[in-house]
């Protein structure tokens, strides 16, 4: 269903990859919410990946470029203005790699050039894309910029390795650029910390569908899908959220507020029966 909350308005939506990624769904929902929109991601991801399937059935023009790229940044926001007719009126940044996760190299026992091209892209290049946006002018005043973050910015989760580093400091770049978008333009910066999503990128992080089980039983609304995310999404760029900005939004059904849930200790004392000795308590080894 159609609200036309994006009737009008011109965006950009970064990451784009397949139809498992979030930004392919908040791309589609733009649209159909009236949006007009360009479409960006590497030059190596546009190859292999399916995105100009999307932008044929947009009807939108597909940007290749390397956000950690100053002057490829700048080529995004120009050729968008340029093809959506004026200043953009919201940005996602759905943009996350772990070149450690990939490789399997355990928090202590980090590459540290690997780290910084983990920084660089998922976190640095939300800085870089802001601060070229800022010195283009291209953001229309009270425009709307949302980037994708996980709870492992606050909390400590098994196999998330420097990604969860990375989303601490996305978070960061959110608030104290939010401070002075909103302050001179009234532009507004949040991150969405959405619940386990088995996308290309989440599927490479270690014991994924074992956290998304987790995550499952313990938020009492269940995880949020893609789907449901992109929903989020388009709220946060219409004009209902114009006073919301510098805020980490958790849409984890949930998940963020809890300690134990009752399926989730259910299943937890399950892993006990095979330890259980023949008068019903745990020998531990």
């Amino acid at each position: 269903m159609s609200y036309n909350l994006l009737k009008g308005k011109r965006g950009i939506v970064f990451g784009a990859l397949n139809d498992m990624s979030i930004a392919w769904k908040v791309a589609e929902k733009a649209v159909a919410e009236g949006a007009h929109i360009t479409l960006t991601n590497t030059p190596v991801a546009v190859r292999m990946g399916e995105v100009s399937q999307l932008g044929e059935k947009l009807n939108a023009e597909i940007i290749p470029a390397d956000a950690t790229n100053v002057d490829d940044l700048k080529l995004v926001f120009e050729r968008s203005m340029e093809v959506l007719g004026g200043k953009i009126d919201f940005v996602l940044h759905s943009i996350g790699m772990s070149p450690n996760v990939r490789k399997k190299r355990l928090y202590d026992d980090l590459d540290y050039d690997l780290l910084d091209k983990t920084l660089d892209i998922s976190a640095v290049s939300f800085h870089k894309m802001l601060q070229v946006a800022k010195k283009l002018d291209a953001i229309s005043d009270n425009g709307s910029i949302v980037a994708l973050s996980y709870v492992a910015a606050q909390r400590t989760l098994f196999g998330y390795n420097d990604m969860a580093d990375a989303k601490a400091l996305l978070e960061s770049i959110a608030r104290s650029f939010g401070y002075i978008y909103g302050r001179e333009h009234g532009v507004r910066i949040n991150t969405i910390s959405q619940s386990p999503t088995l996308t290309t990128a989440g599927s490479g992080v270690k014991g994924m569908e074992s956290l998304m089980d987790f995550a499952n039983r313990m938020s009492p609304l269940g995880n949020a899908t893609a789907d449901e995310c992109a929903d989020y999404c388009m709220v946060m760029f219409s004009d209902l959220t114009k006073k919301v900005t510098m805020q980490n939004l958790f849409h984890d059904g949930g998940f963020s507020s809890m300690g134990m849930s009752l399926r989730a200790m259910d299943q937890y004392e399950k892993s006990f029966d095979e330890y259980r000795n023949e008068d019903g308590t745990i020998q531990y080894g």
